[in-house]
């Protein structure tokens, strides 16, 4: 109990660091895409991606990853900790809804903790991946936060967007453990020599087959993503207010939800990188999903 407690968040911390690591030239580009960056707004997806190591180098790819990778440790830990803290609490409480609910109010629960604790980082590492170069505004990570308090009113400036990312999460959140959970508990249920196996600490316990967890674990991240996608451009674009031109039409969620539609339309603006977003957050999940799993077999959690 004493080793779950203070090594199982850590190791859903490297899940999330893992899955970002592998993802994080599709999330700069992204980034570029979702607010019309000037040097890459006429460009499509893969376009863009043959675009910046031209212009930036191959080390432009990963601009703002040092802090994704500060930012995703507390993340992923917090957010996997507060959902399995969320779901006991849910279930205790035997509000008479199905188990397919609890995951989905945890799921939602604990993205929203997560997003809290850690969006000071998360603007800051959007601020320096939107930046191109020979046009710096921030020096690296201590300089922009030093920048935001400073110019864009203290405390306050580093939760500029917050409410259409509090929005977003809890549908991303939810229906992405919701989804897991479900395709889990169906394929176990349904076809248990098929695409389960014992676990690893508990040959009581089955458990999904790694490249099945893989699947269910894209799938969820895919459908997640779907829904929650034209909030997440609303949160860029009102995160990156003090450097782009149009900042003073994109101050609120629902001004900033209406002027990108006004101005580019539904597949161009709200749903502009969506194509990118599957190829970046499939893996992405199925990574973390697939880690967090194995993590909890290591530690004997089962």
């Amino acid at each position: 109990c004493i080793q779950s407690l203070f090594f199982f968040p850590s190791w859903k911390g490297v899940a999330g660091c893992c899955a970002k690591t592998t993802t994080a030239p599709l999330d700069r580009v992204k980034i570029l895409l979702q607010a019309h960056n000037h040097h890459y707004k006429h460009l499509g997806v893969f376009s863009t991606l043959c675009a910046v190591p031209k212009k930036e180098g191959y080390l432009g790819l990963y601009k703002g990853n040092g802090a994704m990778m500060i930012r995703i440790f507390p993340y992923g830990a917090i957010q996997f900790m507060a959902f399995d803290q969320y779901k006991k609490v849910v279930i205790k409480k035997q509000l008479g809804i199905s188990g397919h609910v609890h995951r989905l109010m945890a799921g939602s629960m604990a993205g929203i903790t997560a997003v809290v604790c850690t969006y000071p980082l998360d603007m800051v590492r959007v601020r320096l991946a939107f930046q191109v170069k020979g046009e710096h505004k921030y020096m690296g990570i201590i300089h922009a936060f030093k920048m935001i308090y400073t110019k864009e009113g203290g405390f306050s400036g580093f939760y500029r967007g917050l409410m259409p990312t509090v929005v977003g999460m809890a549908p991303y959140a939810g229906f992405s453990f919701f989804t897991f959970g479900t395709l889990k508990s169906i394929g176990l249920a349904q076809a248990p020599n098929l695409l389960g196996r014992p676990s690893l600490d508990n040959p009581d316990v089955l458990v999904l087959k790694t490249h099945v967890n893989l699947l269910c674990g894209g799938i969820a991240g895919a459908i997640a993503q779907t829904i929650s996608y034209p909030l997440d451009v609303t949160r860029r674009r009102m995160q990156l207010g003090a450097v782009l031109p149009d900042s003073e039409k994109c101050l609120t969620m629902v001004q900033t939800l209406k002027y990108v539609y006004q101005q580019h339309g539904i597949r161009r603006g709200l749903y502009r990188g969506l194509s990118l977003n599957y190829i970046r957050c499939i893996p992405s999940q199925a990574v973390a999903f697939t880690t967090y799993e194995l993590m909890k077999q290591f530690l004997h959690l089962n």
